[in-house]
């Protein structure tokens, strides 16, 4: 890395601390990065760090990066996929806490007709990968959307649905698209850019239109772990080699790797996947966080109830599934219905707060209680496991904290 980034934007009275905060979090980060804030409905904040990667994934040619520019979300498009169940459910349409087999019946094989939405959208089915997806190994399988769908029907929980959690990296985004489309008769990407996008004229996409593929700037990555590298991390755990657990965190891994370079070429980024295919800013992504709390505009996406139902805590109270239940403890992942939830030394922006990350960094979040809504871009992916918050995050999210008077300890 030769030089530093440049931070570029603009950010209103009271707010120059993030600033400096962002720059600090950026200043060994070779690739590019937006951060936006939105408070009580304004926006805040609004900063883009140019970075020095010369390239993008898979070599692509480096594009000019400011605040219109769009990247790819990873997991942060869970939250996308989320709000569109929670309207659905709100208008009466969708009930979270019914049988999947109610909306889905070919869902109902193998064990899986007491399966609620709820499960799906809170990681508890026992799907976490496409382990019996059989062109799964390969991109037209992967982009092959309604083969995956068909292979979710027919497949046999790793666990007892609502029994433990353990997230769900890929299916995630089918199993829930596919309620909604047997709900609606629309696809997901396309329920999300009528419903949601559309009214608060967002940068937002699952599923990226050939017309915006001029404003996109790809992420920058090594070489993902290879087979036996992912092998030895799930036989740490303990595992047999043939445990079904085993075999699903080994197909997620690995499929994580066929997403990522799927999302380096048009075909990947026009398709609808939805749980890390999403595509945007971090303007428009706290833009959608800011109207889930409150109005922007004129338009609130949730009512209050149904914000206080997504964001309350639905694995708390489960274990993840054996024997993977040994490693549980007070730093575990936490999810509400379809979102994250704060955890110890990850407190987001303190309590009551709600979003999603994604793999490489990216964030998205909200605290009704104090009005706020972030969200964060960049392109810079990592394959190296972390063992807490990115720590770019963690300089600006103290100065958001203390900029929006949360106290220090929330």
């Amino acid at each position: 890395m030769t030089g530093r980034p440049t931070v570029d934007g603009s950010v209103r009275p009271g707010w120059e601390a993030v600033r400096d905060a962002f720059a600090h979090g950026q200043a060994h980060d070779p690739g590019h990065a937006q951060l936006a804030v939105h408070h009580r409905g304004l926006l805040v904040v609004d900063l883009w760090s140019t970075g020095t990667a010369a390239t993008g994934l898979q070599g692509t040619a480096r594009r000019p990066f400011g605040p219109d520019s769009v990247g790819v979300l990873m997991s942060v498009s869970k939250a996308l996929v989320a709000v569109c169940a929670h309207l659905l459910s709100e208008r009466g349409v969708l009930d979270l806490n019914a049988p999947v087999a109610r909306y889905w019946p070919e869902f109902a094989a193998a064990g899986k007709a007491d399966t609620t939405v709820a499960d799906l959208l809170a990681h508890r089915a026992g799907l976490p990968a496409f382990t019996a997806a059989p062109e799964g190994t390969s991109l037209p399988g992967l982009l092959d959307g309604g083969a995956r769908v068909r292979a979710l029907a027919a497949m046999e929980p790793v666990w007892q649905p609502g029994s433990a959690y353990l997230y769900h990296a890929l299916t995630y985004g089918h199993l829930i698209g596919e309620v909604v489309r047997r709900v609606t008769g629309t696809s997901i990407g396309r329920l999300f850019a009528h419903r949601v996008a559309g009214p608060l004229d967002l940068d937002l996409w699952i599923g990226l239109p050939a017309g915006e593929e001029h404003r996109f700037v790809p992420q920058t990555s090594g070489p993902p772990p290879g087979a036996e590298r992912i092998a030895a991390a799930v036989s740490s755990l303990g595992l047999a080699t043939d445990h079904p657990l085993a075999t699903a965190l080994r197909a997620s891994a690995a499929e994580l790797a066929r997403v990522t370079k799927a999302l380096g070429g048009t075909e990947g980024r026009s398709a609808e996947i939805p749980a890390a295919g999403g595509i945007g800013n971090a303007r428009s992504l706290s833009r959608l966080y800011a109207a889930l709390i409150g109005r922007v505009d004129g338009v609130r996406l949730l009512s209050r109830r149904t914000l206080d139902l997504a964001r309350t805590p639905h694995t708390d109270h489960l274990p993840q599934p054996a024997p993977l239940h040994r490693f549980d403890g007070p730093d575990r992942s936490r999810f509400g219905l379809g979102f994250e939830l704060p955890r110890p030394g990850e407190p987001l922006l303190g309590d009551g707060s709600f979003g999603h990350a994604g793999a490489g960094g990216r964030l998205g979040m909200a605290h009704p209680e104090s009005g706020l809504a972030v969200g964060y871009v960049c392109t810079e992916m990592s394959w190296e496991p972390s063992a807490g918050p990115d720590p770019r995050w963690m300089p600006w999210t103290a100065a958001v904290r203390e900029a929006a008077g949360i106290p220090a300890t929330a």
